[in-house]
């Protein structure tokens, strides 16, 4: 039963390492969100796409497997409306339309590849909803997902005042600095982390541009590679969304994690007990984005979300 003055939605959110459903209750006079189903399946739809500029076949095969589980939950569970959003890495490529395609037939529904403002805005709302009248959070807000190929800053008080989507994430460092010849430098030497660190500085300095990055009073980070960071910072047994959600960690504890991840073999990463298998090769990249980020703002801590762009495209169905 769908409680009185709620509406059942489904959201997607489709990225380039991973996708994600959320089937939830919300109340939009209320502002009360129930979740029902909340799940992420790594699919890696950007392999290769920063290289060959196209969605590889198996990629898109993994990424149709997860629509097809999606579909069942999203029957089973009875929502009304379903949205579809797709970010960066189906943006950019030119086989995209084999993409569109696949999706209509098996969730009938299109997914709607939105804008880095469009993107921002989402995740702004879905990470600070619940912040509100928080009084040991100091506003204004800045909003950093870290995604698989790209990375968003929102700065913001109860709306949207700057975003800026750039072209840093953890995939694409990983491929771009760290894989030579197909292969993973395991630990990556030096030379290829400081040239990736140069790479999310420039980036650093494009988003400035247009976010007033300095002038945020509280970093929230969201996403799988700000989360893996939280869970190891806590070492925690396995992978707990509610332990995570809403954590903090020291700028201190970060640049500590963020060197460890960078120095050790994918084994060694791979037996961290929170670790998601899909995340073992990428995280060190987007650990040292978290860290580039908190040292260029100033920022002392990050709050972690575990609610980002996908309770925000709930919102916006509702």
């Amino acid at each position: 039963m769908v409680p009185s003055g709620f509406s059942r939605v489904a959201a997607v959110d489709c990225g380039t390492n991973s996708i994600r459903l959320l089937v939830a209750d919300v109340n939009p006079a209320t502002g009360e969100l129930l979740e029902l189903d909340r799940r992420m399946t790594i699919v890696r739809l950007g392999q290769d796409v920063d290289r060959t500029g196209r969605l590889a076949p198996e990629a898109l095969e993994r990424t149709f497997a997860a629509c097809r589980e999606y579909a069942e939950v999203i029957g089973r569970l009875g929502a009304g409306k379903v949205r579809f959003v797709a970010t960066s890495a189906s943006r950019d490529a030119e086989n995209r339309d084999d993409f569109v395609r696949g999706v209509l037939d098996i969730l009938g529904v299109e997914p709607e590849v939105i804008s880095g403002d469009q993107e921002a805005e989402f995740s702004f709302t879905g990470a600070t909803k619940e912040l509100t009248g928080r009084d040991d959070l100091t506003k204004p807000y800045l909003v950093v997902d870290i995604g698989g190929g790209s990375t968003e800053f929102v700065v913001g008080d109860e709306r949207v005042r700057a975003a800026r989507s750039v072209d840093v994430g953890c995939v694409r460092m990983t491929e771009r600095h760290l894989v030579q010849e197909g292969v993973l430098g395991d630990p990556p030497a030096e030379e290829r982390i400081a040239a990736m660190r140069a790479d999310i500085e420039a980036a650093l300095d494009l988003a400035e541009e247009t976010v007033p990055l300095r002038e945020a009073r509280t970093l929230v980070g969201l996403a799988g590679s700000v989360t893996t960071v939280s869970a190891i910072a806590q070492e925690l047994p396995e992978y707990d969304s509610a332990r995570i959600h809403h954590s903090r960690v020291s700028r201190d504890r970060v640049r500590e994690i963020t060197e460890s991840l960078l120095r050790s073999t994918h084994a060694e990463r791979a037996a961290i007990p929170s670790m998601h298998p899909g995340r073992v090769d990428v995280i060190g990249a987007g650990a040292l984005v978290l860290l580039a980020i908190m040292e260029r703002t100033g920022a002392e801590e990050v709050v972690v979300s575990e609610h980002d762009i996908l309770d925000g495209i709930a919102w916006s169905v509702a």
